[in-house]
């Protein structure tokens, strides 16, 4: 799919479109005053992946955690004791 070049107002206008163009694969370069300023493309399959992949390893690490103290004199405590 040849890249789609729109200016601003254009974009701004007709944005759900270009998403969609941009989602089957397509690029859209958005210029302002005939400059090329910045261009959609889709993220990588990948990329998407590892997003998802961090989420969960989070998930994991908070299922494991240690709850916090329930008050700052609590913590205060615990900071002198170590």
């Amino acid at each position: 799919m040849n890249p789609v070049t729109v200016g601003t107002s254009e974009a701004k206008a007709k944005f759900a479109s270009l998403l969609a163009r941009v989602a089957r694969g397509g690029e859209v370069i958005i210029t302002r005053h005939d400059r090329p300023v910045t261009r959609l493309t889709s993220v990588p399959p990948a990329a998407r992946h590892s997003v998802v992949a961090a989420l969960a390893g989070l998930a994991a690490i908070r299922a494991h955690a240690r709850p916090c103290p329930d008050s700052q004199k609590d913590l205060i405590v615990a900071g002198r004791r170590t």
